[in-house]
């Protein structure tokens, strides 16, 4: 009986190891993939701010009379006086 009682409470003591490392061990996977969510998110934030910048840059290139400003400052191009301009007919 008494053996009976030590393998009994031998058993107990090796389930209740196991079942604190199975803890230990889940834990550490929840706080690896935790840390795996928040560099995902930090990712998503930083692609969200990249989009915005292209958004506004697209705003910006597509502006009706960015030509004419680009042609002016940097090519330093200039309307033509009214009395030089030639008008071909087709």
């Amino acid at each position: 009986m008494l053996i009976a009682r030590n393998v009994l409470l031998t058993l107990l003591i090796i389930m209740l190891m196991l079942s604190a490392i199975a803890v230990i061990y889940s834990k550490y996977q929840s706080r690896h993939l935790f840390i795996q969510i928040q560099d995902k998110e930090k990712a998503l934030d930083d692609y969200e701010v990249e989009w915005g910048q292209l958004q506004l840059e697209l705003t910006t290139l597509t502006e009706e009379n960015r030509i004419e400003i680009e042609a002016r400052n940097r090519l330093l191009l200039t309307l033509p006086a009214q009395n030089k301009i030639i008008y071909i007919k087709p």
